[in-house]
């Protein structure tokens, strides 16, 4: 079963390229397939435990852990536990840079961005774990979505956000705690798998394209597929079309049958038969539920 969880293509705002999701209450065994971003994620835990992969290393985070995923590292999350709470935050490293090439901005912000530094992928890592754990805190409190607040205030906001922020950059430079990336990375090739699939998956893709596109066969992209992205390769198509559909679901008023086939399914029983199978619920009831929300 794909788990009910927003991730959004754009995180934020232009206005405020900051966002934060907490993400709780979820009645199941959950993934959330390998995929990568621009933006810089951090990941709290606030309960139970979460199984974390960064750049093929894999990780048990429980109940305080932090992990940070630099822009484009492949990464993946999932739990068995239905107890787990945690919040992803994420915001490009831009927002934290003052855009004056001054030594700050040559020597630790220009690096940051262009991926020739890195924050250490987990919190523990550092030596001002506690003091950053803290920072987090404040940082969704922040944050609260719950909370209206006038033109003056989320003015505060933005600028609380950022500091904040910069006062962790601080607390890790302070600590020497940036790594330098490590040579020969194994991971392109399962990013260029990736791209080639998420653009792709609206049209009849199958595993041979994948092979004859990679220049391998079947049975080594299957395998290779399980090894490293921890699900097969028609169960990853299925989570892309899958979270097309709800979107389109959510924000057009086209047919089920034609979201099913901008979606890339054959046919509009195969779609409704694998909505309700993921998510126990059908497209039209989804479309509904969203919108009386």
């Amino acid at each position: 079963m794909i788990p009910e969880l927003k991730e959004d293509v754009t995180h934020g705002t232009k206005q405020y390229p900051y966002d934060q999701y907490y993400l709780r209450d979820i009645p199941h065994a959950f993934q959330i397939p390998v995929h990568w971003h621009e933006e810089m994620e951090i990941i709290y835990i606030k309960e139970g435990t979460l199984h974390v992969r960064i750049e093929g290393r894999d990780y048990e985070g429980k109940k305080n852990d932090m992990f940070f995923v630099n822009p484009r590292e492949l990464h993946l999350m999932g739990s068995q536990d239905t107890g787990v709470r945690y919040y992803t935050l994420l915001f490009p490293l831009l927002f934290l840079s003052f855009q004056s090439m001054d030594d700050l901005e040559r020597n630790l912000f220009l690096p940051l961005r262009q991926g020739q530094l890195l924050f250490p992928a987990k919190g523990s890592d550092c030596k001002c774990e506690q003091e950053i754990r803290r920072l987090l805190d404040e940082i969704i409190a922040v944050n609260d979505k719950r909370k209206k607040r006038s033109q003056t205030e989320e003015m505060q906001r933005q600028i609380q956000t950022r500091i904040l922020l910069l006062e962790m950059v601080q607390r890790i430079a302070k600590e020497d705690g940036f790594l330098l990336p490590e040579q020969g990375s194994n991971t392109n090739m399962q990013r260029e798998m990736l791209d080639y699939i998420q653009n792709h998956y609206m049209e009849k893709l199958t595993l041979e394209d994948l092979a004859e596109e990679f220049h391998l066969s079947p049975k080594y992209i299957s395998r290779y597929f399980k090894q490293h992205f921890s699900l097969a390769f028609s169960s990853y198509v299925m989570h892309l079309r899958l979270s097309c559909a709800k979107n389109l679901l959510e924000t057009t008023e086209n047919s089920v049958t034609e979201i099913a086939l901008l979606s890339g399914f054959p046919n509009v029983s195969h779609f409704i038969r694998s909505f309700r199978q993921a998510y126990e619920i059908s497209p039209l009831q989804y479309r509904k539920k969203k919108a009386d929300v």
